[in-house]
């Protein structure tokens, strides 16, 4: 039997309750079984408002902090409403995977390479025998296209790719490649945009 898991994946809200709000009813109208939100959550604006809109709407939401969030506020954050904050860890939803790591290279939510590669691969183990995985980061990998904005890209994310084999690598962190999409050793990696970014994915 096949089953399907259609999930909206967004990045750098950056504290905006009204891009949260859109974006919940975005995710109710397309009637998404899961709201992915790959870090950078707070920042600029305001830090109130930006899980509440979905959980208003009870949509199941995972998070990861990027650069602009501290690992303790995706911690806070997630206790608060009951969300998932999967930085160094896994889900499974109608029998696809997610798995992820969080952070950048700078901010309050540093990460270095070899800690970044660590967090990814304890998050894998679990569930590296899953026939459908996602991989979420904030960050981008190396040698990837998002790295025309000039900034270079993870090699322990690029590394992940090869080695953990994920069918997506949903990511956020360059703005200006938001919506870009490429295969990475035949992964399906996506900047995922501000606005929103629809996923379906299958398994058997």
């Amino acid at each position: 039997m096949v089953k399907k898991l259609k999930l909206l994946a967004a990045a750098d809200i950056h504290g905006d309750s009204r891009l949260t709000k859109r974006l919940a009813e975005l995710a109710e109208k397309e009637a998404v079984d899961l709201v992915v939100l790959c870090g950078d959550l707070t920042g600029i604006r305001e830090t109130s408002g930006i899980i509440k809109p979905f959980k208003d709407k009870k949509q199941r939401v995972i998070i990861l902090p990027g650069n602009h969030d501290s690992f303790a506020t995706a911690d806070f954050m997630a206790s608060l409403y009951n969300v998932k904050n999967i930085h160094g860890y896994s889900a499974v939803y109608e029998d696809i995977a997610l798995f992820g790591a969080g952070g950048a290279d700078v901010g309050p939510g540093f990460i270095s390479e070899r800690e970044l590669w660590a967090t990814l691969k304890k998050a894998h183990t679990p569930i590296k025998d899953a026939k459908a995985k996602i991989m979420l980061t904030h960050m981008h990998p190396f040698k990837s296209k998002s790295e025309w904005s000039g900034f270079e890209g993870s090699k322990a994310i690029r590394r992940a790719i090869k080695e953990f084999k994920p069918d997506f690598l949903l990511h956020g962190h360059i703005h200006e490649a938001s919506g870009v999409e490429e295969k990475i050793y035949g992964t399906k990696v996506i900047n995922v945009s501000q606005t929103g970014t629809i996923i379906e994915l299958e398994s058997d």
